[in-house]
């Protein structure tokens, strides 16, 4: 691909935006990033990205977080930092992508080829997709994606001036129950061809 393509997608939990994301990378020959990041990043640094990943897309505590000369002992923080700086890196290459989540929209929006998706879905779909993909019971999953969903917005609420799933900070929003993953996926990609002109 000659012009460097810059997909961002954000995602409400259950709402298949991860599997849409790698459709789109993998049909656009593009690579695809997401908690993948941290196997970058802490690749050389850290064996245990099991440990590191329970901060991943996460706000500090207030209660157990100190800051001293522009340093923070916030996990959550110092690993934020990280992946903002991995995006902006490969951004900064020339390298076209996909990134889920992680306030992408935000990291990138003076590059030229940037283009920025929420995506949302009915309620029936997500509890149903995050029983099956989790084995969770319904009341299990109604509670985690509450959880999750939460947590996703307290993140990019934080970092973003863009509010978490408002429309007005989105290239376009779509509820994938209309038309399903794979036809989501390729509304999305025909977006991002008009857009480009490709």
């Amino acid at each position: 691909m000659e012009r460097q393509i810059l997909i961002t997608l954000g995602r409400e939990f259950g709402s298949g935006g991860h599997k849409i994301a790698q459709i789109m990378a993998e049909k656009l020959g593009i690579s695809y990033y997401d908690k993948n990041i941290l196997d970058h990043i802490f690749d050389s640094e850290h064996s245990q990205i099991d440990d590191i990943s329970k901060y991943d897309e996460k706000t500090a505590h207030p209660l157990f977080t100190r800051r001293v000369r522009g340093h923070t002992n916030s996990m959550e923080e110092i690993i934020a930092k990280k992946q903002f700086e991995f995006i902006q890196k490969k951004a900064d290459s020339g390298e076209s992508f996909v990134i889920v989540g992680r306030c992408g929209e935000t990291i990138l929006r003076e590059y030229d080829g940037l283009v920025s998706f929420f995506v949302l879905a009915d309620k029936y779909d997500k509890i149903h997709r995050v029983m099956d993909r989790e084995n969770r019971s319904k009341h299990e999953a109604i509670f985690r994606i509450q959880k999750m969903d939460a947590t996703r917005k307290k993140y990019h609420n934080y970092y973003s001036d863009i509010k978490w799933g408002d429309a007005r900070g989105y290239d376009l929003c779509v509820n994938a129950s209309c038309l399903g993953i794979e036809k989501t996926a390729e509304v999305l990609i025909e977006f991002v061809n008009k857009k480009f002109d490709l």
